[in-house]
């Protein structure tokens, strides 16, 4: 027998047309697992509960709106979309493994279609490993982008410099700079991206520099974690979510809002180039809800 996806067990839980405190109970386990947190969990069922109570809710399609109200305060969406006039510059940040790199490159197809492929430079600030600079290569290549490189294990304060120097001299609208993500090296990790942040933060005008996160959808509350490491370091303005697809439960965006104030820019939900969305509250919690 295939194994229940999220949404299905959601919709399921939700018929079963009885709404006391074992249902309560069962939607707590439910939503934790659904990578909401333990915390968050407890409180959107307690806010639930008082909400039946009060309201007298007692059907499923009274309670399921109520549980969509409660969870759309926590999907809070960000526009991203880079100005056509002067000079955007986005450090996105992210573990290895991520998918980093290849948002990167969704992001960079995504912008050189609406500013033209000559306005768009990709950065490539990961020089710790040669593989990264090559990926980003390879994807520049195949979208017709620039790329700025400096050889593996040069300083990547030097290659966000030249970048932006480059997007000056060039014209250029944006700037997308990919970055390490060696945990395992916290201290060092925190300070090369505190050099850089300098560095864009110096070059850049007011509001055009932002910190993007990248996190994988399916790493649940470890990415809430990863979360707190990046903002602590140089702060986040915004989230993508990577590897959005079947596996993923999606409660981790609510839970970056209500525990960080991070919102969620864009999602990504496929291996194509064009696989990246605008992140929607609304389809997003009806797809975290099982469907409405």
């Amino acid at each position: 027998m295939a194994k229940l996806g999220f949404g299905e067990k959601l919709r399921r839980l939700f018929g079963l047309a009885r709404y006391d405190e074992n249902f309560f109970e069962d939607l707590t386990d439910s939503l934790i697992e659904g990578d909401l947190g333990t915390k968050q969990a407890y409180a959107v069922v307690e806010e639930l509960r008082a909400a039946c109570a009060q309201k007298r809710l007692s059907t499923e399609q009274e309670l399921r709106a109520e549980l969509k109200s409660i969870l759309l305060k926590d999907a809070c969406g960000i526009d991203l979309s880079p100005e056509k006039s002067g000079l955007s510059f986005y450090l996105v940040l992210g573990v290895n493994g991520v998918g980093k790199t290849t948002s990167i490159a969704k992001l960079g197809r995504l912008y050189a279609e609406k500013l033209g492929k000559e306005r768009v430079i990709l950065a490539a600030a990961d020089t710790f490993r040669a593989a990264a600079i090559e990926q980003l290569e390879i994807h520049g290549q195949r979208l017709g982008l620039r790329v700025v490189r400096h050889q593996s294990s040069s300083d990547p304060g030097a290659v966000v410099y030249d970048a932006i120097e480059a997007a000056k001299a060039s014209g250029a609208a944006i700037v997308l700079a990919d970055t390490a993500g060696r945990l395992h090296n916290k201290a060092h990790l925190v300070k090369e991206l505190e050099k850089i942040d300098k560095i864009a933060g110096s070059k850049l005008a007011a509001g055009r520099y932002k910190k993007i996160l990248v996190l994988d959808s399916t790493t649940g509350q470890n990415g809430l974690r990863q979360a707190e490491v990046f903002k602590e370091a140089v702060g986040l303005d915004a989230v993508i979510m990577s590897k959005y697809d079947s596996s993923a439960r999606g409660g981790l965006a609510f839970a970056l809002m209500r525990e960080l104030g991070i919102p969620t820019a864009y999602v990504c939900v496929g291996e194509g180039y064009q696989d990246i969305r605008p992140f929607d509250p609304q389809s997003y919690v009806d797809e975290f809800l099982g469907g409405s």
